[in-house]
């Protein structure tokens, strides 16, 4: 799914992808939901279909779906992160003493979720990570097309069809790590790199470098004085 640029035997490549990327585990499910149900489902045998299994698929590429969407809406730093873990481990824990104080409530709770079946054939799972699909390869290709390559005497940006090239000084290059969304971290080790060339007035943003740390360390090897400076936002 991530797309690497041309290989460069010289420098280290730096690729900045769209938050869409991040949807790939709604686009894994999607896959695996569609093969099953086309294997086991109602299209293959009707008297061995289960509408238990189809719900439990519903269900699944829903919430990882959903997730995915708070990911792409939301930043989520360090102390965010930490505050929504107490939230959700109060949220929990507030859930077990109300069943506790009121058994009552269970029963209404569980018919009213056995009464929601989000179905889906495997027609829509595939049509889904289809249209993903097509999303990531438009992705990969663009890739190709614009991309940064550090090397040890200069930073290059290569883009558009016809391979323009933008050559800036790479000596005394300066660069901002940015992990500003622990999720986004956790899915693909991504985060922003902001490069201070010699001699340019403006900073180069790179937006949803995928794999950031190895990246960082790569380029410093590469140009072994580099001055690194990591920047913490919540600072």
């Amino acid at each position: 799914m991530i797309a690497k640029a041309p290989p460069s035997d010289h420098g280290v490549i730096l690729v900045s992808y769209p938050k869409i990327v991040f949807l790939y585990p709604a686009w894994i499910v999607a896959i695996v939901s569609g093969i099953y149900l086309y294997l086991f489902g109602h299209e293959a045998d009707p008297t061995r279909f289960s509408i238990e299994a189809a719900s439990a698929l519903g269900w699944t590429f829903l919430i990882v779906l959903g997730l995915n969407l708070v990911v792409l809406s939301f930043d989520f730093p360090r102390s965010t992160s930490l505050l929504l873990f107490a939230v959700i481990i109060a949220i929990v824990l507030g859930l077990i003493l109300l069943v506790v104080f009121n058994p009552t409530l269970v029963p209404h709770a569980s018919r009213l979720l056995k009464a929601l079946h989000p179905l889906a054939n495997s027609t829509f799972f595939f049509l889904f990570s289809g249209i993903l699909g097509a999303i990531y390869a438009t992705v990969a290709f663009t890739a190709k097309l614009d991309y940064w390559e550090v090397r040890p005497n200069e930073l290059l940006h290569h883009h558009g069809i016809l391979s323009d090239l933008e050559r800036f000084s790479s000596p005394n290059l300066r660069i901002d790590k940015e992990i500003n969304d622990v999720f986004e971290f956790i899915l693909l080790r991504s985060g922003r790199l902001i490069l201070h060339p010699s001699q340019e007035r403006k900073a180069i943003v790179l937006d949803n470098v995928v794999f950031i740390n190895s990246k960082e360390e790569a380029i410093t090897r590469l140009l072994g004085a580099l001055q690194v400076q990591v920047r913490d936002p919540n600072a």
